[in-house]
């Protein structure tokens, strides 16, 4: 998974869950806050700190294209979105607009180390399924959507790797 972007691309939004004013992130504040969407608003719990930075992730919803390259992607023409901002304290909202009301694959993922590259020793990651991850890798099961006309709401519970169980929750 690598982090180019193509400028455009990307859309979305940071929403603060302590206030209900927006943080306006990559100018798509739109899609959420105002419930026009379509957009898919996730609901960040068990951050391990606020270092590095906050993803999301759209992709198509086929085990071929889940956590392709995202230039691989866009050059074939097909869906990926990412939103990134600085890691908040606490729970949090993000938002992701959607082209289309359709089903997707959506990942979360808390890049510690200010790497472009998902670090599995020190980044988490999460999926609307909230599916333990254990030690192998997620399938587009766990992180498909389907997104409606409006905002879709999903709530995303962010997993460390734990020692030789894999991926879980910080609170198990």
């Amino acid at each position: 998974m690598k982090s180019g972007m193509m400028p455009g691309l990307v859309v979305g939004c940071l929403l603060g869950a302590a206030t209900p004013a927006v943080a306006d992130v990559t100018g798509d504040v739109q899609a959420c806050s105002n419930g026009q969407g379509p957009a898919i608003q996730a609901n960040i719990v068990g951050l391990k700190d606020n270092r590095g930075e906050v993803r999301l992730e759209l992709y198509p919803a086929t085990e071929a294209d889940f956590l392709r390259d995202d230039h691989a992607l866009m050059a074939e023409g097909k869906v990926f979105r990412r939103v990134r901002a600085p890691a908040p304290t606490g729970a949090f909202t993000m938002c992701i607009k959607v082209p289309r009301p359709g089903r997707y694959a959506l990942l979360f993922s808390h890049n510690r180390g200010g790497k472009d590259k998902f670090d599995l020793w020190h980044d988490g990651a999460g999926f609307p399924g909230n599916a333990i991850m254990g030690r192998s890798r997620p399938t587009v099961t766990v992180a498909a959507i389907d997104a409606g006309a409006g905002v879709t709401v999903t709530n995303i519970r962010v997993q460390y790797l734990r020692g030789l169980r894999g991926f879980a929750p910080l609170d198990r």
